[in-house]
């Protein structure tokens, strides 16, 4: 806050423009301040002692609140995916997240209403770097501040509310532990990201065929320039509580035909094609978005979301935008009858490139 002097000075040194400067007769009289009304924190000792125990009770209902939060994930666990499970797990975590940070608010107001400091002021705004003195009344002000609200004398208050602001971020910190593996010691892979992305359906002689019908694909029906979206054959035997949704989200593919002269195919690769037939992921490397667009004259693969771009006439290589890694190829061949059949599974993970850094 300005002292009285500069803000004088101020009021001095400031002429309105003549064009701007209205006269009137009875211009508006500044009538100040209202009166001052004592609280009864400010009158009475007692009740300044109830206030301050209200506000670190409150600092510390806060801080029980992210205990039992963080308490409740591990009571009611959801490792069985059950409807009770989950429903449970989200009411008691989100009771305590919710009762850490009303406690955490209501002890906050109930504090500056009570106990800090409410003498009315004016504040003057300074149209440029304020005077040496003045910035030295603001240090001062900072200090009086700190006096007047008595967070360095009152301990009891400052230190549960450190307290609380500490245990509301445990609760967050904890529910991240939801994303990561969990693995057994019967199956110490079961969860692992790399794992579960590096192995599909997709096996020596499933069949590809059209997504969602499932119709199997002849490689002769295959035109060029055509694009079809494929999954394994086997995927229809899986329900939704199968984890059909799961499956398809790793295998789901996108199969384009081109001329044989077009492609440029590495010497360990040269057999993963059909007569033209490439077939690659068609999740993302970026974020997992679908690569559903299929530019036939460029032969490029746009991915909708962040707009990267693939070249299938050249594994699938990033030719723009923000992914890391080409699609991941399936390799494939035709059976007696045909049609069109993976030679294994995906070689490398699919999907976003951070889940195989490991």
């Amino acid at each position: 806050m300005a002292h009285d002097d500069d803000s004088q000075a101020l009021d001095r040194a400031y002429q309105p423009s003549p064009g701007l400067g209205v006269a009137v007769s009875d211009p508006v009289q500044n009538p100040g301040l209202p009166p001052h009304r004592e609280r009864m924190t400010d009158k009475d000792p007692r009740a300044e002692k109830r206030a301050v125990r209200t506000v670190y009770t409150l600092f510390y209902l806060s801080l029980a609140g992210s205990i039992w939060a963080v308490a409740a994930y591990m009571l009611f666990p959801i490792e069985d995916q059950s409807l009770v499970s989950i429903r449970y797990n989200n009411l008691f975590i989100g009771l305590g997240i919710g009762l850490a940070l009303l406690a955490l608010g209501l002890g906050a107001i109930h504090w500056s209403k009570a106990l800090m400091s409410d003498k009315e002021f004016t504040e003057y705004r300074h149209p440029t770097r304020g005077k040496d003195s003045t910035r030295e009344a603001s240090i001062k002000a900072f200090a009086d501040a700190n006096e007047e609200s008595g967070f360095g004398r009152r301990t009891m208050i400052r230190n549960s509310l450190f307290a609380a602001l500490v245990a509301s971020i445990i609760p967050g910190v904890t529910l991240f532990r939801g994303l990561a593996p969990h693995s057994t010691p019967e199956d110490p892979t079961k969860g692992d990201p790399v794992v579960l992305l590096k192995h599909t359906m997709w096996d020596k002689g499933q069949r590809l065929v059209r997504d969602p019908d499932g119709t199997p694909i002849r490689a002769a029906d295959v035109t060029l320039g055509s694009a079809f979206h494929v999954i394994p054959e086997d995927l229809a035997t899986l329900s939704h509580h199968d984890g059909y949704l799961e499956e398809k989200a790793k295998a789901i593919v996108l199969m384009m035909r081109l001329r044989p002269e077009q492609l440029t195919e590495a010497e360990d690769r040269k057999d993963w094609s059909y007569d033209g037939i490439v077939a690659y992921s068609k999740v993302c490397t970026h974020v997992g978005c679908p690569v559903a667009l299929y530019e036939q004259q460029t032969h490029h693969l746009l991915c909708p979301c962040h707009q990267s771009q693939f070249d299938v006439t050249d594994h699938a290589k990033v030719i723009f935008g923000p992914a890391a890694r080409p699609l991941p190829q399936l390799p494939i061949t035709v059976d007696d009858e045909g049609y069109l059949v993976a030679q294994s599974d995906f070689t490398e993970p699919v999907g976003p490139s951070f889940w195989e850094r490991h």
